[in-house]
């Protein structure tokens, strides 16, 4: 269920907050577990039994992880670490990747004329890739020491399933929140002014902006190659690259500012990233809570910056294509992680990464922005042939008539809000809209608590009850 949808905003949510308030402070966490599995069966069907049964082994395993007679077994300590962790991702590998394996394995029988291999065909449950990553967090952060096995299955619940970022995250280390989840004593009516304006924002930037721009891209990435021209082009791809920006940093306000208003503070995942100064300025403002994860779970257990620059680029790589690969199973993935990996290794090897961040401002922005649309489009497009055809055309010319397709999608509503959308780009650094709703007292802030919640989500809800909301792009991954 989205939570841009007229069931989640009507129904659901006014429901949910107001059998939250008149609730006892100790059944709380009771409602958010079994508001959370219900929503999330809405959307993934019998699959929320899949994710139950994967909750109870890493309870499990965290609770074995942690007794005194397996501290005393650090081998066999370790072995549970490996098979708890194998198995997370096993059921991530299955329903995310087994179609994609039998396609790879049947066009190499092919070539080699051996026999047929049949097609996997398996829905992919929504969300399958962030509760993975819950899990996992959690059962390394209690294998390390850094904190205790969650004992309460219902905390354990509310931590893995909590409904504002279980299907496209922020994702939420288990060290970040732990402490937040015995806390029933929570100050409601503080928590919801204080999370409402952050969800408003959040509302406005998908409905109003992303989902406008949503037919602008998807009419241009769906053209023939032969009606491709070089402004057209640039036009889809920079539609595309606004509309996942405004998507999901949208969800990503949403889902902080829905945690916000039932007591929880959720880790940031924006800040500005297109404002970067470099790629590995971007990365540490895009999707912020993967690169944490990623920097946490993968690259300094491999080691890190901690030995040679031979192995340092090794670990860079191995984050990178393992990021590509987590965002789809496709080719198009792997080859958009690889080229942040090599963008990543170059700077680090040029010295790029170290000029300070105030340096040469101007063009470094419009060098990295321009790298970063580069990369979308194979994020965006259909298949690698299609990426390079897209590519081809934004930097050899070529002229002709604009599609009546594009015509038709960019109408002067759109059009306006593209043109909006792209100031996002020449905006200050440090002008990140999210913290400014949460964390500053000024006037302008205070204005623009009131404009997102007293305009634009209203305006929003105009819209979506309209049907022009879409899902939001990151619900696939």
């Amino acid at each position: 269920m989205s939570f841009a949808s007229p069931l989640f905003l009507w129904y659901f949510l006014p429901a949910f907050l107001l059998l939250y308030w008149v609730l006892p402070g100790r059944s709380r966490n009771v409602l958010v577990s079994v508001a959370s599995l219900g929503l999330y069966s809405v959307g993934g069907g019998s699959f929320v039994l899949g994710l139950v049964a994967v909750m109870v082994v890493n309870f499990a395993a965290g609770i074995a992880m942690d007794s005194a007679a397996l501290t005393a077994r650090p081998r066999a300590r370790t072995a549970l670490l490996v098979a708890t962790v194998l198995a997370d991702l096993s059921v991530l590998a299955v329903w995310k990747y087994a179609g994609f394996a039998a396609q790879q394995a049947a066009a190499v029988s092919e070539v080699l004329g051996g026999p047929a291999v049949p097609a996997v065909q398996l829905a992919l449950p929504i969300g399958i890739s962030f509760f993975t990553f819950h899990h996992i967090s959690y059962i390394v952060d209690v294998y390390r020491h850094s904190r205790h096995a969650q004992r309460s299955p219902v905390q354990f619940a509310t931590y893995i399933a909590m409904f504002p970022q279980l299907v496209a995250g922020p994702i939420v280390r288990y060290h970040e929140i732990d402490k937040q989840l015995p806390e029933t004593d929570r100050d409601k009516l503080d928590d919801f002014a204080a999370g409402f304006p952050r969800f408003a924002l959040g509302l406005t930037k998908k409905v109003v902006v992303a989902d406008a721009l949503s037919p602008v891209a998807d009419a241009v990435f769906a053209l023939p190659e032969d009606q491709l021209t070089t402004s057209v082009v640039w036009l889809g791809v920079l539609a595309y690259t606004l509309q996942i920006y405004f998507d999901f940093s949208g969800y990503s306000d949403m889902a902080i500012g829905l945690g916000r208003m039932i007591g929880f503070r959720l880790p940031e995942n924006f800040a500005r990233p297109y404002s970067a100064v470099s790629v590995t300025d971007f990365w540490r403002r895009w999707h912020m809570s993967l690169s944490r994860w990623f920097r946490d779970y993968v690259y300094i257990p491999l080691g890190g910056n901690r030995g040679s620059s031979l192995l340092t680029y090794r670990n860079l790589f191995t984050v990178f294509l393992l990021t590509g690969i987590w965002h789809g199973a496709a080719w198009t993935f792997v080859v958009w992680g690889l080229f942040h990996g090599v963008l990543l290794a170059l700077e680090r090897a040029t010295g790029l990464a170290r000029i300070s961040d105030d340096a040469w401002q101007v063009p470094r922005r419009a060098i990295t922005f321009l790298l970063v649309v580069i990369g979308w489009v194979f994020f965006r497009a259909a298949d690698l042939g299609r990426a390079l055809d897209m590519l081809r055309v934004m930097f050899v010319p070529r002229f002709g008539d604009v599609p009546s397709e594009v015509t038709t999608a960019l109408t002067d509503q759109r059009t306006l809000v593209f043109a909006l959308a792209l100031l996002v780009v020449l905006l200050p650094r440090d002008l990140v809209m999210g913290k400014v709703v949460d964390e500053s007292r000024t006037r302008v802030a205070g204005a623009a608590r009131v404009a997102y919640s007293a305009v634009g989500a209203p305006y929003a809800a105009v819209l979506v009850a309209a049907g022009t909301f879409s899902p939001f792009l990151y619900f696939q991954f």
